[in-house]
């Protein structure tokens, strides 16, 4: 891929509109200015160089309808969003992983192995491969996020004001979330939560894991069921009640079920064991959701069909009786 030159040469005066009341100035300028790095973005705000109503303003401003955003001259390299194509085999197969689609949101099956962001050495994520399908879409935001190799349910904002209602109902609660997972060893019907403190930490090597920590760790909790008891393993549900990053997976892994063929918490022998019944992948799947409509004010839920390479591992581990 070549190296691109992204441009933004001369003064923008840009006038807010109501897609973007509300909205964080660092957000804004993060999806204006598309492909400059963010150490740019914050300090051109740090030296005063943006401004709003032709005043200084900090990184927190929260935009208004009618603020008028001065943004200085930026110029960048950039390797990532200029040569996107919605032509791309891979682009295409987002547009066919959309489950639901309107005027304001976009319900998608994630595939496993795309991230949600491009970045760290990945040329495109699903937002930036949604951009290039939707260019007329003058915003395109992520609700939530899942892990790179998680598939399934995944919600996109077309509209700031469901971004603002999607994420209250996160904050509340009061979107519910399902998720399967295929786990090691027999997980025991009477654990139905854990709710153990969860802390990211950065290793010697650079990665970032979660570990637990009953000491700094946030409060954490998942509530568990189980779908089907399996030959070594278990197929479980989880529905995680807080959002930290990895969580499902740290919270089987301290309880001595790691998922299948997870590299960060997994164990060996089991993902080598799933790796001989065909299972090449992570097995979690946001197989869910349900929440409350912000325009057509009702109830509304999205499932995601597994994909065949999960439907199968399912079948490999089932109990053969004699």
């Amino acid at each position: 891929m070549t190296e691109q030159t992204t441009e933004f040469p001369k003064v923008q005066f840009v006038e807010i509109d109501e897609v973007h009341e509300g909205q964080r100035i660092d957000n804004f300028l993060i999806t204006k200015l598309k492909g400059v790095p963010k150490s740019v973005i914050y300090r051109i705000l740090r030296k005063g160089e943006v401004r709003v109503n032709k005043g200084r303003i900090k990184q927190t401003y929260k935009l208004l309808n009618g603020d008028v955003v001065r943004i200085p001259p930026v110029r960048v390299k950039s390797d990532q969003e200029s040569n996107i194509s919605s032509g791309l085999k891979s682009v295409q197969k987002l547009e066919q992983a959309i489950i639901y689609e309107d005027k304001y949101l976009i319900v998608l099956n994630k595939p496993s192995g795309i991230a949600v962001h491009g970045g760290s050495g990945l040329s495109f994520g699903v937002i930036e491969g949604l951009r290039a399908l939707r260019p007329k879409e003058k915003m395109l935001e992520l609700v939530h996020r899942l892990d790179r190799d998680t598939s399934g349910i995944l919600l996109i904002a077309k509209k700031r004001s469901t971004l603002v209602a999607l994420h209250e109902q996160l904050r509340s609660k009061s979107m519910n979330k399902i998720y399967w997972a295929l786990v090691e060893g027999e997980w025991d019907k009477s654990v139905r939560s854990v709710q153990e403190p969860l802390l990211k930490i950065n290793t010697k090597s650079g990665e970032r894991i979660v570990v637990v920590d009953r000491e700094q760790g946030k409060s954490s909790c998942t509530m568990f069921d189980v779908v089907e008891p399996l030959d070594g393993a278990t197929l479980i549900e989880a529905r995680p009640q807080t959002g930290r990053t990895h969580q499902i997976r740290v919270h089987t892994a301290c309880k001595g079920h790691a998922i299948a063929c997870d590299d960060k918490y997994g164990d060996k022998a089991f993902a080598a064991r799933a790796n001989s019944l065909g299972l090449k992948r992570l097995f979690l799947h946001a197989k869910e959701i349900s929440f409350y409509h912000p325009v057509s004010e009702t109830t509304v839920r999205f499932e995601a069909e597994l994909e065949p390479a999960l439907l199968n591992a399912i079948e490999a581990f089932r109990i053969k009786s004699d």
